[in-house]
């Protein structure tokens, strides 16, 4: 365990260890909820890290799960105790987000409060966290028929809140965004609000908050098929033991983290998960997009052309 450790990050460490054991034992979930006599959701619980897990079921489950080294149990239990203490509220642990905004989003809110770095891949839209609030309400409201109101009150109430937090934390979050150009073009709430958000992205950009490249029409570089996705990383940069991925649709969302093994008596090195194969393809495609210069003048010009 890490010295100075959130609840959140140990309980994440605790949950995958605990998924790449029972994947390493060639264990079903089903498998492992018979054998401890829990429900079948409990164990799902515990690996999508709904829930923490008790350090006195912990003992029992290593066990089952053919974990023996003694310094990594103390390591798990260690965790699981600080998965478990009690932190202060915050603001998407009230009932009336958890009624409004998804499962996944909520944790995605929860790791954002923990990233060291995030990188976001967009083709529609600014990221939840870059919007200003006359953006998102341009953007949620267009599809007002579909949503409910409390549902369109609380979900721009949670991205004026990430917004202010991102900001907030300028000097120990990086965060890079790789937009298509048609988000700069697209007047989303119209000219004067494009206009605005344009320039809260030079200002995010100005704190050393964001980096930001814009992926031209004319990049000699296949478009990528994912609509966006964001990749952020609890640890080190680029250490994908330490990355979660959240990536959405226009009728889902999920949250995906890469298990470190392969299948039980595999042969060779196991294929790469889906965070990491996103993560290669962001590389490939920022690589490819203009440099950030470039598009910090392209942004001003975007400015001056919206008047």
């Amino acid at each position: 365990m890490a010295e100075g450790d959130s609840p959140t990050v140990a309980r994440r460490r605790v949950r995958m260890a605990l998924r790449e054991a029972r994947e390493a034992a060639g264990y079903t979930q089903q498998q492992v909820a018979d054998e401890m006599e829990w429900s079948l959701s409990k164990v799902i619980r515990i690996e999508n890290g709904d829930v923490s897990i008790a350090p006195n079921d912990l003992r029992p489950l290593l066990n089952f799960l053919q974990v023996k080294d003694r310094a990594r149990i103390t390591e798990l239990v260690e965790d699981a105790k600080v998965a478990r203490t009690r932190q202060r509220q915050a603001w998407y642990q009230k009932t009336e987000y958890r009624n409004h905004l998804t499962g996944p989003l909520l944790r995605l809110i929860e790791f954002e409060a923990e990233a060291n770095f995030i990188h976001s891949y967009s083709v529609f839209h600014l990221p939840g966290p870059l919007q200003i609030r006359e953006y998102s309400t341009a953007l949620i409201e267009t599809w007002s028929e579909e949503i409910e109101p409390d549902q369109i009150k609380f979900r721009l109430a949670a991205r004026k809140l990430r917004h202010e937090a991102v900001v907030a934390r300028a000097g120990s979050l990086r965060i890079t965004a790789l937009l298509d150009e048609s988000v700069f073009r697209r007047p989303v709430g119209g000219s004067t609000v494009l206009k605005s958000q344009l320039q809260e992205l030079l200002r995010m950009s100005g704190l050393g908050l964001l980096r930001i490249r814009v992926l031209r029409f004319d990049a000699e570089v296949p478009m990528s098929y994912n609509a966006g996705f964001d990749i952020l990383f609890l640890g080190a940069d680029g250490d994908l033991s330490n990355a979660v991925m959240y990536r959405e649709t226009g009728t889902t969302d999920e949250i995906l983290e890469d298990v470190a093994i392969g299948k039980a008596n595999a042969s060779g090195p196991p294929p790469l998960g889906p965070v990491a194969r996103h993560y290669d393809r962001y590389q490939k495609l920022w690589n490819a997009a203009d440099s950030e210069d470039d598009t910090i003048a392209f942004i001003e010009r975007r400015i001056r052309e919206l008047g």
